[in-house]
């Protein structure tokens, strides 16, 4: 068996959003076991697994980036939509645009502090799109 559905999710300020709970609330029944493989169709933002129990992480993840890929860099010759456009770039193929996760006994299969996040690398985004392909029997 295999699905494919679009979800699309409600613009997200600047930052790291954990989403699991809005994108199981989203999805149709799962199989008994497969997988689920989540897709970004966006270049300025990324999805990634990580600690999902203290927002510490998702303050730190962003201060961490800033440094790492910082907006407005005067190297970057891409600057029509923004100082903050070509370093969304840069950050979401650093983070990648999926994640793959194991279906079991009909719910994702995550780890005891694992969650999705949604990075948004713009500092005014629109609302998303995923892909979600599931694979299962």
């Amino acid at each position: 068996m295999i699905k494919q559905i679009e979800i699309i999710l409600v613009p997200h300020k600047r930052g790291y959003h954990l989403i699991t709970r809005e994108l199981e609330s989203k999805l149709p029944a799962l199989p008994e076991r497969g997988i689920a493989h989540f897709f970004i169709r966006h270049t300025s933002a990324a999805l990634t697994l990580n600690e999902d129990a203290d927002p510490a992480v998702r303050i730190d993840f962003e201060a961490f980036m800033i440094k790492l890929v910082p907006d407005g860099d005067r190297s970057f010759i891409h600057r029509e939509e923004g100082s903050d456009d070509m370093s969304a770039h840069l950050k979401a193929s650093l983070l990648g645009a999926a994640v793959t996760i194991p279906i079991t006994n009909g719910r994702l299969h995550l780890g005891t502090w694992q969650g999705i996040y949604l990075c948004e690398f713009r500092n005014h985004a629109e609302s998303r799109k995923l892909v979600v392909t599931i694979m299962g029997e």
